[in-house]
């Protein structure tokens, strides 16, 4: 049997697969109304960012998702819309990917 090889851990405590001390995922172009921005803590990785964007991507009236992922902070999710998108909407989405909202 062949023994896999453990991966160290990135600086910042990402997974050393994908994690950096911070990168930005590639905005959504949208000719959305409107930009709710939002601060969300617990994310450190690529796979932690297409969780999120998956779950508010979900959410009726959203056009776009873009987040600007801090590892080991509060990274930067903007939701391009129509219509305002209810917060309670916004963070239930987030709560249900598994992550919390917090102040920008």
């Amino acid at each position: 049997m062949t023994e896999r090889p453990t991966l160290p851990m990135a600086s910042g405590g990402g997974c050393a697969c994908c994690a950096t001390d911070s990168a930005s995922t590639p905005a959504t172009t949208t000719d959305a109304a409107v930009a709710t921005t939002v601060g969300v803590t617990g994310m450190t990785c690529e796979n932690c960012v297409k969780h999120v964007t998956e779950e508010l991507e979900g959410i009726a009236g959203v056009e776009g998702v873009d987040i600007e992922l801090v590892v080991g902070g509060t990274s930067t999710v903007t939701i391009a819309s129509a219509d305002v998108i209810s917060e309670g909407d916004i963070a239930a989405a987030i709560a249900e990917a598994g992550y919390e909202v917090a102040p920008v």
